[in-house]
C-alpha cells in the first residue's frame, strides 16, 4: 500500500487570526478540517496510511487527528522542532519513507480531487519524481482591447490561463529524492530546480477538476464554492 505524507508544518501567517489558535490544515471548509477533505480523497484513491509532517501548534492536530481511526485512515506523525520548510520537513521524515518503493506528498493546505494514479503511473525508472500540474487561474478579471485603436472588445471574469501552469502541490515521489533534500528549505526553491536540469522530474497536467489551495480568507470562501460544484469522492 502507497503511503502519503501530508507537510502539515507552516504557521499559515495570511490566515491569522484564524491560525492564531488553529493550525491552517485544521481550518473548517464547508464544516470540516481541510485534512478530513484530504482524508477523503486519499481514502478514495485507496491509500489509508498517511504521515502527518506537523510543527506550528502540533498538539491541537494530534489532539484533533488522532491515530486517525475516525477518519478512516491510519496516522503516524512526525514532528519538527523548529520550522523546515517544506524540503526540510520531508527530509525528517526519511526515516517513515525510505523503504518505500513511490509516495505520494502534498501540502496540508489543499483541497482537490485530482487523479493521483495518473501522478503513480507517470513513474519510470529514470525519474524522481511526478509533479500535478493546474492551469493558472488569473485572480483578476481581464480586459481584451484592440492595441491599435485602444477600443475595449471584452471584459473576461477570472480566466483559466491555460498556456500558463502551476505547481499543484500533490506530487508522487521515489526515495532517491532524500539523496537531494537539505535539512531546511522549501523543495520547490532547492530540490525540484536540480532535478528538472537534470531531467529527473516530470509533470502531469489536470484540468477541469477541484483545485484550491487556502492562503487568504478569500480562499476559504471560493473553496466552499467549489466543494459545492465539485465532488471529492
Amino acid at each position: 500500500m502507497v503511503k502519503a505524507l501530508i507537510l502539515a508544518g507552516g504557521f499559515g501567517k495570511r490566515l491569522r487570526p484564524l491560525t492564531q489558535e488553529r493550525p491552517k490544515p485544521l481550518i473548517e471548509i464547508k464544516g470540516k478540517p481541510i485534512l478530513a477533505w484530504q482524508f477523503e480523497w486519499l481514502r478514495k484513491s485507496g491509500i489509508d496510511e498517511v504521515i502527518l509532517a506537523v510543527g506550528y501548534l502540533k498538539e491541537k492536530i494530534i489532539e484533533e487527528i488522532g491515530s486517525g481511526k475516525r477518519f478512516g485512515v491510519k496516522v503516524g506523525y512526525v514532528v519538527e522542532d523548529e520550522p523546515l520548510g517544506t524540503a526540510g520537513g520531508l527530509k525528517n521524515a526519511e526515516h517513515v519513507l525510505k523503504n518505500e518503493k513511490q509516495f505520494f506528498v502534498l501540502n496540508g493546505d489543499i483541497i482537490t480531487n485530482l487523479d493521483l494514479k495518473r501522478l503513480s503511473n507517470a513513474l519510470t525508472d529514470d525519474i524522481v519524481g511526478a509533479i500535478a500540474v493546474v492551469p493558472l487561474k488569473s485572480p483578476y478579471g481581464i480586459i481584451r482591447f484592440n492595441p491599435e485603436t485602444g477600443k475595449i472588445m471584452s471584459f473576461v471574469e477570472k480566466p483559466v490561463l491555460r498556456e500558463y501552469w502551476i505547481n499543484a502541490g500533490v506530487y508522487c515521489l521515489t526515495p532517491k529524492i532524500f539523496e537531494y533534500l537539505p535539512e531546511k528549505g522549501d523543495i520547490e526553491q532547492t530540490a525540484f530546480p536540480i532535478l528538472a536540469e537534470k531531467g529527473l522530474l516530470k509533470a502531469v497536467d489536470y484540468t477541469d477538476v477541484l483545485w484550491k489551495s487556502i492562503d487568504t480568507h478569500k480562499d476559504v470562501e471560493e473553496a466552499e464554492k467549489l466543494l459545492s460544484k465539485y465532488s471529492i469522492t
